[in-house]
């Protein structure tokens, strides 16, 4: 009666056991099937952006340097001298920049007068085409000073001074001292880039001092300064 009544007791025991470990199995099973659920859940947020603003920096990255014009010329029987600057620009403006030029009002009529005396005999160019570049250099019976302007890339110039071999301010063709502009105290565009120049862009503006033989008024024996800036915008 004893063993019977022990075997019964065992024999429920195991199935306790038996019973609990299932239990204890499927509330396991269940957890790691919820857990994706628990986890992330059943809402998906709205996108969200993050952003950074990169400023746009466009500066001289040369400066144009003083000019001494090359070249000896005599104030009777005349002569031609020339000389140049350049500047670089660099800037990180996708939609490029642009460079004006103005000569400094000294109080007279012309951009170039003497040190000395103020002499005003170096006149200014006197051959514009309504305010653009002429197609070469016209001489005339006074003494001019005049300047064109080039780059390294031919884009970069402002269309004023490119040509179709026979007027300026046409075409997208690019000659060097051909188009010759008169200078002037407003400011003119001289660089019109449309893209960026993150390594730097070269340009060079070259300066025409022409005296004919006999010019009137006589430019006296001294030497002549001009004073011009540059300005630089971004576009």
């Amino acid at each position: 009666m004893i063993n019977r009544t022990q075997t019964h007791y065992k024999r429920s025991a195991l199935y306790a056991l038996t019973a609990t470990g299932t239990i204890v199995t499927l509330l396991c099973a269940s957890f790691f099937l919820a857990e994706p659920m628990i986890s992330y859940g059943d809402e998906v947020a709205p996108d969200f952006r993050i952003r950074q603003t990169i400023t746009d920096e466009t500066s001289f990255l040369v400066y144009p340097s003083n000019v001494t014009m090359a070249g000896s010329i005599s104030g009777v029987t005349g002569g031609n001298a020339t000389g140049t600057t350049d500047f670089v620009v660099q800037s990180n403006n996708s939609t490029g920049y642009y460079v004006e030029i103005a000569f400094e009002n000294n109080g007279t009529p012309e951009a170039m007068i003497g040190d000395n005396d103020a002499s005003e005999a170096l006149r200014d160019y006197s051959s514009d085409v309504g305010g653009e570049p002429s197609f070469g250099f016209t001489a005339s019976t006074a003494a001019q000073f005049a300047y064109t302007v080039t780059s390294a890339t031919i884009g970069d110039t402002d269309p004023s001074f490119h040509n179709n071999g026979a007027v300026c301010n046409n075409d997208t063709s690019e000659t060097a001292e051909t188009c010759w502009k008169s200078p002037a105290t407003t400011a003119f565009r001289i660089v019109d880039r449309t893209t960026s120049a993150v390594t730097g862009a070269t340009s060079t503006i070259q300066f025409k001092v022409n005296v004919p033989s006999g010019a009137l008024p006589v430019p006296t024996a001294q030497t002549y300064t001009a004073t011009a800036t540059l300005s630089l915008f971004a576009q």
